[in-house]
């Protein structure tokens, strides 16, 4: 295990050293765009100009301040304080949007005579698309005879240009 370590801490230092004069090569070819673009062909710049330096984990402490801001964010957009907004049982005075009687039993009358519509004619029920003169979905009898043979037309030219060459 120990000659495996060595070997880690080594190529880690051969990375840290390539690293290093890669940012140095970069920053001596600052100005001109074409060498900026053959260095970083295909690997990360860890420098400042080239790529994203990668972040390490966030504290505590910084998740605690962006979850604030963020309800603080919440609550300006809700146009309440951000201590209403954070505490848990704190509730706004919205009306629920959920079906009234009324309106439960017009729906529920509404399908019902759809229904017995449907068991009526033995078919799917009529809908709002069918009774407005909506556009039919799917091809009828006749178009796909027309396509099939215009299809077939088409097929016997490709295999007849084909057998010419």
């Amino acid at each position: 295990m120990d000659l495996s370590f060595q070997k880690l801490s080594q190529a880690l230092s051969l990375r840290q050293q390539i690293s290093a004069l890669e940012e140095r090569l970069s920053s001596l070819f600052a100005g001109s765009s074409s060498s900026s673009s053959s260095t970083d062909s295909g690997r990360r710049s860890t420098g400042r100009r080239g790529g994203r330096r990668r972040r390490g984990p966030m504290s505590p402490a910084t998740r605690a301040k962006l979850a604030a801001a963020a309800k603080a964010r919440w609550a300006r957009r809700k146009g309440t304080t951000a201590s209403t907004a954070s505490a848990p049982a704190a509730k706004t005075a919205r009306k629920s949007r959920g079906l009234t009687a009324a309106g439960r039993k017009r729906l529920s009358e509404a399908m019902r005579a759809r229904w017995a519509a449907r068991r009526k004619s033995g078919g799917p029920a009529p809908t709002a698309s069918t009774k407005s003169g909506g556009k039919r979905k799917g091809l009828t009898a006749a178009g796909r005879r027309k396509l099939s043979e215009s299809m077939k037309a088409r097929w016997a030219a490709r295999r007849k240009a084909a057998g010419k060459k």
